[in-house]
């Protein structure tokens, strides 16, 4: 009997049972790294996810830090679905 792994969406996965994988959230690459999932730097996510100057202080992709109580440091975590939606939104922009 063949099984098959559903996807998110309800579609049956790939020929052979797998479906593609895509996580819910990305860390940030380390420095000097390329995030594997987009191919961005380290500074180019964090101008996306952090209020700054050339967002216009509003982030466009949303994320959040993880840290526990009192603590100054945190693990910044990246909502993938946002970040590919702005990215496609991007793209349909340029192409316009």
């Amino acid at each position: 009997m063949k099984s098959s792994i559903n996807t998110p969406d309800g579609n049956p996965g790939s020929p052979g049972g797998l479906a593609p994988i895509t996580p819910y959230y990305l860390r940030l690459p380390r420095t000097g790294s390329f995030c594997p999932w987009t191919g961005l730097s380290r500074s180019k996510l964090n101008q996306l996810i952090l209020p700054c100057a050339e967002n216009g202080n509003a982030p466009p992709v949303k994320s959040l830090c993880l840290r526990q109580r009192g603590a100054l440091r945190g693990t910044r975590l990246i909502v993938f679905e946002s970040l590919m939606n702005h990215l496609q939104k991007q793209t349909q922009h340029d192409n316009d």
